[in-house]
C-alpha cells in the first residue's frame, strides 16, 4: 500500500523510524540553513531554530505545477501594466479608498515616478481545487507584490527532503525532488536594477522590521547580492526618518549612503506605520530617484480589490489586446471573485454569501496572513455591515477545496503525529523594466507551504503553515 505522497505505508506508520527521520530532518534543516530566529527568549537575536517543515514532500500533479510556472511571466506583465495605468487603479480602488484608511493612505503617497527603472518581485499563490471527476484545477488565491517571502528558505529545503528520503530508503523519490533557487533569481533582478541605476557606490537598502524572526530568508538574498560585489544595508523606517534625505537630483541618501534600490520587506500592514513620520519616510522614498521594490502603484496593484476587478468580463482584454491565449491562460487560474460595493451587484453577493457561507471566503484589503473570514463568521460579519459602506472594504471569493494528503509537520515544541494536510503552491516572478523596455521577465522558482487541514488561514510566519517541497506525480 502506498500513501498519498508516494511514501510506503510501512515507512509512514513506523513510529520508531518516523522519530529517527524527524531527528535526521531537523539536523539536515539546521545544516542547510533552513532556520528562523527564536523570539521568545531574552537573547532572541543569538538563538535560532529550524524553520518548520514537512517530514516528507507532498505530491503535486505535474500538469498543474507546470501550468503555474508557465503563467507567471504573464502575471509579471499584468502587474506591470496595471502599475502603469493610474486611471485603472483609481477607478478599481475608488470604493475601497472611500472606506479603508490604509488603502487611502497608500493612495495618498502615489506620485508620478521620476525613475524610469521598475523592479517587480512577486509571488502568485494557488491551491488545487478538486473537481467532481477527481482531477485538480489550479486556482489563484492571491498575488503578493510586496515583500513576497520564503524565496530564501525555499532555496534550501530541497536538500533537506532529499536527505530524509535517502535515509528512509526512498532513493528514487529523493531524485525526484526538484532543484529550486528563488533566492538567486530574486537577487538577479535586484542586481539588474542596481546595474541600470548606474552608480557603483550606491547600495541596496533592505527596509526591514524592528524585530525580524524570518531574517535568514532575507539573508540568502543579501548573500547572493554580496556574491556579485553589490553592497547591501539593512534599515528601518525610523532610520529613514532620522537620516534620510534627497539631494537636488532627488537621489536618496540614508545614513550618508546613496541608495540605488529600496527593497521593502516591511510596510505592507497598517501597524507598520506607527506615526506620521513613518508615512513621511515612505513618501520620501517614493519621491526619490531610487528604484523601489515595490513602488506605490505596484503595491496597490496587488490589492484584493484589484484582483476582484480583474476577474470582470473584458478587463484582462484591456491589458492584453490581441493576445487571447494570454488572457485565457490567466483567466483559467481565477476562482470566482465578487464585489461587495453598494448596489444591486453587491447586494447579490451579500445574499449569496449568507445563503452558503461555507462556500466562500471573505477577504479584507490586508496582507500578512490570518486576516480572512470563513464559515459562520462570514454571516456574523456581513449581517453587521450588509447595509453599510463598510462592506466595500472586502471582497468575496469562492472557497477552494483541495484534496488533503497525510504528512508529519515538524515544528519546534510540537508533537510528532500524522495529520491531514492541505498545501498551497507559490510561484516567484521577477521583472525589470526601463522605460518601455522589459529588460527581464522571468519565473524564478516556487514555494510549497503545507498546513493541517484544521486551519483555515495563516502562513509560515503566522505559525500555521510549514515549508514543503512538491513531489511531481
Amino acid at each position: 500500500t502506498v500513501m498519498a505522497q508516494g511514501i510506503p505505508e510501512e515507512v509512514m506508520l513506523n513510529t520508531t523510524l518516523i522519530k529517527d527521520l524527524a531527528d535526521v530532518g531537523k539536523d539536515a534543516a539546521l545544516l542547510q540553513g533552513v532556520i528562523m530566529r527564536i523570539q521568545d527568549t531574552p537573547n532572541s537575536s543569538e538563538l535560532v531554530t529550524y524553520a518548520p517543515f514537512t517530514l516528507f514532500p507532498t505530491p503535486v500533479p505535474k500538469a498543474v505545477f507546470l501550468q503555474a510556472l508557465a503563467v507567471q511571466t504573464h502575471y509579471n506583465t499584468l502587474v506591470d501594466k496595471i502599475s502603469r495605468d493610474p486611471d485603472f487603479l483609481q477607478e478599481a480602488l475608488a470604493s475601497t479608498i472611500a472606506v479603508d484608511d490604509f488603502t487611502a493612505s497608500l493612495n495618498g503617497v502615489s506620485l508620478p515616478s521620476c525613475q524610469s527603472i521598475v523592479l517587480g518581485l512577486n509571488r502568485s499563490d494557488y491551491m488545487l481545487d478538486q473537481r467532481e471527476d477527481g482531477t485538480s484545477s489550479l486556482k489563484q488565491i492571491e498575488i503578493n507584490t510586496f515583500a513576497a517571502s520564503f524565496g530564501g528558505l525555499s532555496s534550501r529545503t530541497p536538500d533537506v527532503h532529499r536527505h530524509i528520503l535517502k535515509v528512509a530508503g526512498q532513493l528514487e523519490e529523493s531524485q525526484r525532488i526538484l532543484d529550486n533557487n528563488p533566492a538567486a533569481g530574486l537577487a538577479g533582478a535586484i542586481a539588474k536594477a542596481w546595474e541600470l541605476y548606474g552608480s557603483e557606490r550606491a547600495v541596496i537598502m533592505f527596509l526591514v522590521e524592528e524585530s525580524q524572526r524570518n531574517i535568514f530568508d532575507q539573508r540568502y538574498i543579501e548573500n547572493e547580492l554580496w556574491k556579485r560585489n553589490i553592497p547591501t544595508i539593512r534599515k528601518r523606517f525610523d532610520d529613514v526618518c532620522k537620516t534620510g534625505s534627497l539631494d537636488q537630483e532627488k537621489r536618496l541618501f540614508v545614513d550618508g549612503l546613496e541608495v540605488a534600490v529600496v527593497y521593502f520587506r516591511n510596510g505592507y500592514m497598517p501597524q507598520n506605520y506607527v506615526s506620521e513620520q513613518t508615512w513621511d519616510a515612505r513618501l520620501l522614498m517614493e519621491r526619490s530617484l531610487a528604484v523601489k521594490c515595490p513602488d506605490i502603484s505596484t503595491h496597490l496593484a496587488g490589492t484584493k480589490k484589484v484582483q476582484q476587478v480583474l476577474a470582470r468580463p473584458g478587463v484582462l482584454e484591456k491589458f492584453f489586446p490581441e493576445q487571447p491565449q494570454v488572457v485565457e491562460q490567466i483567466r483559467a487560474t481565477f476562482a470566482g471573485l465578487y464585489t461587495l460595493d453598494m448596489g444591486p451587484e453587491g447586494d447579490k453577493t451579500v445574499a449569496m454569501a449568507l445563503a452558503a457561507p461555507d462556500q466562500f471566503v471573505l477577504k479584507p484589503q490586508r496582507e500578512g496572513g490570518g486576516n480572512n473570514i470563513y464559515g459562520s463568521e462570514i454571516c456574523q460579519v456581513l449581517e453587521g455591515m450588509k447595509e453599510s459602506t463598510e462592506r466595500m472594504a472586502f471582497i468575496l471569493m469562492d472557497k477552494i477545496h483541495p484534496t488533503p494528503s497525510q504528512n508529519y509537520l515538524l515544528r519546534r515544541d510540537a508533537p510528532l503525529q500524522i495529520r491531514n494536510c492541505l498545501s498551497e503552491l507559490g510561484v516567484f516572478g521577477a521583472y525589470v523594466r526601463q522605460g518601455n523596455d522589459m529588460v527581464m521577465n522571468e519565473c524564478v522558482g516556487h514555494l510549497l507551504r503545507t498546513k493541517s487541514s484544521e486551519h483555515s488561514d495563516g502562513g509560515v510566519a503566522a505559525g500555521v503553515a510549514v515549508l514543503d517541497n512538491p513531489l511531481l506525480i
